[in-house]
C-alpha cells in the first residue's frame, strides 16, 4: 500500500517503513507526527483519488533527526559591468520514517472540530473588533458636533481676537500625529514577505506584538496562510522581535549570527 501526500509544501509518495527527507519540521526529534492531506491512496489494483484530498485517511510517521542538505552554489554574474556574486545554501531538512497509512477519519474528524472551532473562535473576536470600532465612531461623532457648537456661540458673542485663541483646532490636529506605523518584521530573521504579510493579516504588525505571541502561534498562522510556509521555523522570533522593540539591533545581529536553519546554536 502505498500513498501521495503533501508534506511542508512538497508532494511525496511514501509506503510504510520508508524514510523521506522533508523541509524542516517543527515536532521534536522522537516525536509522532501525523499528515492529514492525502492526495491518493493506492492498495494493489484499488486506487482512491482525493478532490483534492482524500477525507479520512491519513500518513503517520516519526521524527528521526533533524538536519542539513547538500551545499548548494549560487553563483552570478552580469558580463561587462564586473559584477560577480557567490553565495552558498544548505536546507534545513527533517528525516521522518512512514510508520502507518490509514484510511480511517477519526482522527481527522476530531481535527477538523478543532480548526472550526478556531475559525468560529476567530469570527467572533472580528465581530467583537467591528463591534468596538462603530460604538467608537458613533461616540466620537457627538463629541464633535458639541465642540463645533460653542464656536459659533463664541464668534457672535466675543471679540475676534478671543475667537482665535480658542483651544479646540488644536485638539482636532492632536488625532492626526496619532498614526500608528507598522514595524518592518522582514528584520526578523527566516521572515520574508510572505510571512510578514501573513503576520500582518492576523493582526501582529509590530515587534512588540511578535514578541508577546508564541512561537506556536506563528506557526500556526503561517500554516494556516499556506501551506508553502509550514516549513519555517519560529522557535526565536518572540526573541528577535523583543530585541527589536526594544531597540537592542547589536544583540539582534549577533542572535541572528548564531542562528542555524531558524534554530539558536
Amino acid at each position: 500500500m502505498y500513498a501521495i501526500v503533501e508534506i511542508a509544501g512538497h508532494q511525496f509518495k511514501v509506503e510504510k517503513d520508508q524514510r523521506v527527507f522533508v523541509n524542516r519540521l517543527q515536532t521534536e526529534e522522537g516525536k509522532k507526527v501525523s499528515f492529514d492531506n492525502v492526495l491518493l491512496l493506492g492498495d494493489g489494483d484499488k486506487i482512491t483519488v482525493g478532490a483534492p484530498a482524500i477525507d479520512g485517511a491519513q500518513v503517520g510517521a516519526k521524527v528521526l533527526k533533524h538536519l542539513k542538505g547538500d551545499k548548494v552554489i549560487v553563483f552570478k554574474k552580469k558580463r561587462r559591468k564586473g559584477y560577480r556574486v557567490k553565495n552558498g545554501h544548505r536546507q534545513s531538512l527533517t528525516e521522518i520514517v512512514i510508520e502507518s497509512i490509514a484510511a480511517s477519519g477519526a482522527k481527522k474528524a476530531a481535527k477538523a472540530e478543532s480548526e472550526g472551532a478556531k475559525k468560529a473562535a476567530k469570527a467572533e473576536s472580528e465581530g467583537a473588533k467591528k463591534a468596538a470600532k462603530v460604538e467608537k465612531t458613533e461616540t466620537a461623532k457627538p463629541a464633535k458636533a458639541e465642540k463645533a457648537a460653542p464656536k459659533k456661540e463664541v464668534k457672535k458673542a466675543e471679540p475676534k481676537v478671543e475667537a482665535k485663541a480658542v483651544a479646540p483646532k488644536a485638539e482636532k490636529a492632536a488625532p492626526k500625529k496619532s498614526t500608528a506605523k507598522a514595524d518592518d518584521l522582514k528584520k526578523i530573521e527566516g521572515a520574508g514577505p510572505k510571512a510578514a504579510e501573513a503576520l500582518v493579516n492576523a493582526g501582529l504588525d509590530t515587534f512588540a506584538k511578535v514578541a508577546k505571541t508564541k512561537s506556536e502561534d506563528l506557526s500556526n498562522i503561517l500554516s494556516e496562510a499556506s501551506s508553502r510556509l509550514s516549513h519555517i521555523v519560529t522557535d526565536t522570533w518572540p526573541k528577535q522581535a523583543k530585541l527589536a522593540a526594544d531597540g537592542k539591533w547589536d544583540e539582534l545581529k549577533e542572535l541572528q549570527d548564531r542562528l542555524d536553519g531558524g534554530i539558536e546554536k
